[in-house]
């Protein structure tokens, strides 16, 4: 990252044990806010790019006790461990949350699963979709009567997972700031879609909301809530639930709004679908963009995602950082005390071992030992872009 300030975690070292989804996103989150974040690769190929901008990386073979020595020797000038095996595999490597507290008892040890350290299902192995599924997240997804779709992992993996795993780093290390003293972070993508799942849970506690799906206000059910298809095969989402932004856009569309009838008029609302589905289909996605852009009728394109980044409303925040080879997001929340980025480096695995190793405190011929025990995998290049 570049700019006037390294972000507010510029002080803070993160130590990520690699795995894939919700583990890594988090570390990159805390990198993009400056923490200096280093991977701990397993021997063997890898996905370059994949959650690794802004970190380092060292590759051990954690089976061989020099490289569990040199491991602990790295946490113990660390602030943060994140890691996302399954429950008590750190512990039987030696580099579970007492092994690492007893070398820096400060440490917050963050750990991330599916189903969480404890329970019947705690050994299991799952993914997103299995996840969402048992929370009631899944079920609410898709329309009547059809199985619910598989979506995208963002509500499990990156919303329930990465995004409560950061939230219990960020209080722990509040706390330890002020106490002096470590905490264990048990992030479970289950328990973080179930806290997700709280407005719906308020809504059915208000008998607004119903358990069958396509029958409730944000599920599809209404037809100012729903996507629709256009005449050039793209499509245009609708969104205006306020009275307001719903005359907004009726006011723009060739139909009469007696005819078209009550806004919450559910009897009326299968007619009214097909009315806007005939509709939204006579023009395409760009013609509807211009007619409804600088309304407050809710209609917006929807776009793919090489799409998005060159679309002017998010072209003109810099939502994007583009760069030979690369496309990614820019960072965010935004802090008004951190610049935002202008470019970002990707990890080349186990390139940083020797500065890491040397912070650690061992010197050249202690590295060099390791690397002929095989303990260190020596990288094949400094991180780039």
């Amino acid at each position: 990252m570049s700019g006037d300030s390294k972000g507010p975690l510029a002080r803070y070292r993160v130590v990520e044990l690699s795995g894939i989804g919700p583990g890594p996103y988090a570390g990159q989150l805390l990198a993009d806010l400056g923490a200096d974040v280093i991977v701990v690769e397993r021997p063997g190929p890898s996905l370059r790019g994949i959650d690794m901008r802004g970190k380092r990386s060292i590759s051990l073979d954690l089976k061989k006790p020099a490289a569990i020595r040199a491991l602990l020797m790295i946490i113990a000038g660390a602030d943060i461990v994140i890691e996302g095996l399954r429950p008590g595999v750190t512990e039987r490597l030696g580099v579970g949350p007492d092994a690492c507290h007893a070398v820096n008892p400060k440490l917050i040890y963050g750990r991330m699963t599916g189903w969480g350290q404890t329970g019947p299902w705690s050994q299991m192995a799952g993914h997103d979709i299995n996840y969402i599924a048992m929370t009631g997240a899944l079920y609410a997804m898709g329309k009547a009567g059809e199985p619910p779709p598989v979506p995208l992992n963002l509500v499990g993996d990156f919303g329930g997972g990465s995004m409560f795993l950061v939230t219990g780093i960020i209080a722990a290390l509040l706390r330890a700031e002020k106490t002096g003293q470590g905490d264990i972070v048990d992030a479970a993508i289950v328990d973080g879609v179930n806290s997700l799942m709280s407005f719906i849970h308020g809504m059915a506690g208000s008998r607004a909301w119903q358990p069958a799906r396509q029958a409730n206000l944000l599920d599809g059910a209404a037809p100012y809530y729903r996507c629709y298809a256009t005449s050039d095969e793209k499509f245009v989402a609708v969104g205006c639930i306020e009275p307001q932004f719903f005359a907004a856009m009726i006011a723009r569309l060739p139909v009469d709004a007696v005819v078209y009838g009550g806004q919450n008029d559910r009897v009326r609302w299968p007619d009214q679908h097909r009315m806007l589905e005939a509709i939204f289909a006579a023009k395409s996605r760009d013609e509807w963009e211009a007619i409804f852009t600088g309304t407050d009728a809710c209609v917006t394109p929807v776009l793919d995602y090489e799409e998005a980044g060159s679309h002017p409303a998010n072209a003109a925040r810099h939502t994007h950082i583009s760069q030979p080879g690369w496309t990614h997001p820019q960072i965010a929340p935004r802090l008004a005390s951190q610049a935002l980025a202008a470019g970002f480096t990707m990890a080349c695995k186990g390139g940083d071992y020797a500065a890491i190793l040397a912070e650690a405190g061992l010197n050249s011929d202690e590295i060099a030992d390791l690397i002929r025990e095989g303990a260190v995998i020596a990288g094949s290049g400094e991180n780039g872009a």
